[in-house]
């Protein structure tokens, strides 16, 4: 039996163990890959605070796990399966862990297109996060795949950093707010590409091309580029709980302010909890508030 469980050791997990370490919590982080989840596939983050012109993302995610490891915290490497959230039993690969309340921080992966070269390339020109990458790809040029709201915020965005800016759709129309194309079609370095897909990514040891076919007359063609954003939407990491918590159709854990989630004991912090901004600033926001909640939880029902 532990005090507090912490599932998931990206950014928000690793600020909830800091937290809960300083609190003198017994505390166990479970995380089934290398801690720092997502943000891994970014080479580097140039707008966290403290780090004038960037910080390495294996840098900053060493030091937080050090400093998590320098109080006492255990960092279990293991994959949660399944969650009793009344009896806040967790079911992992190797064994049964017991405690008195669960944070869940098991972050969002970012939806594939599964085509060949996608996962190649990942971290070697195609990215997931205009803004954690954009200033990478000063002058250069680069495509964005997709057609919504948040697509047409990205290519706004990179617009400002790169030499031009290709929307690719698989669509004639984008899906995106009429003000927002608007405000696409005003930027000289931002044009389109529709009734299309990106079949394939190429390269050699960085993306140098995508292949991209004409959903009109099925021609393929190859277009030159320096790098690849995807942004067609993220998926929590949240099956292991679907049935047993509040969530919202996509799957996000749904919490009030303090990360408190419908099940008494139960909190939620990161990507995987429904939010508006998806970054590693409040991600660790998110975290530091989840383990206060959940230290001010257990001591009221300790007293």
């Amino acid at each position: 039996m532990h005090d507090l469980i912490i599932i998931g050791a990206g950014p928000a997990g690793l600020t909830a163990a800091l937290y809960a370490g300083r609190s003198r919590l017994d505390t166990i982080l479970i995380e089934k890959m290398a801690p720092g989840g997502r943000i891994l596939m970014s080479e580097g983050i140039e707008n966290y605070p403290g780090f004038p012109g960037g910080v390495s993302t294996i840098e900053l995610i060493n030091r937080m796990e050090k400093q998590v490891r320098d109080l006492g915290v255990k960092i279990q490497s293991d994959e949660v399966l399944d969650l009793d959230c009344v009896n806040k039993a967790i079911t992992a690969s190797s064994g049964t862990y017991t405690a008195k309340a669960v944070i869940v921080a098991s972050g969002a992966h970012s939806r594939k297109l599964n085509i060949p070269g996608e996962k190649e390339f990942t971290g070697r020109g195609v990215s997931y996060c205009a803004t954690c990458d954009a200033p990478f790809y000063k002058e250069k040029k680069v495509v964005l795949v997709g057609g919504g709201n948040a697509v047409a915020e990205e290519a706004i965005y990179l617009s400002r950093f790169a030499s031009s800016v290709s929307v690719v759709h698989r669509r004639q129309d984008l899906r995106a707010s009429a003000i927002l194309q608007e405000k696409m079609q005003q930027d000289k370095k931002i044009n389109f590409i529709l009734s299309s897909l990106v079949t394939e990514i190429m390269g050699g040891k960085k993306v140098e091309a995508v292949k991209l076919k004409d959903l009109l007359t099925g021609k393929e063609n190859s277009f030159s580029c320096d790098g690849v954003f995807i942004y067609i939407g993220y998926e929590p990491e949240t099956v292991f709980l679907k049935g047993k918590i509040q969530m919202d159709d996509a799957g996000f854990i749904i919490t009030d302010d303090s990360m408190f989630t419908s099940v008494e004991g139960i909190f939620a912090c990161g990507d995987c909890r429904k939010k508006s901004l998806y970054q590693v600033i409040n991600a660790c926001g998110d975290g530091a508030v989840a383990a206060d909640s959940a230290y001010k939880f257990i001591a009221n029902r300790s007293n």
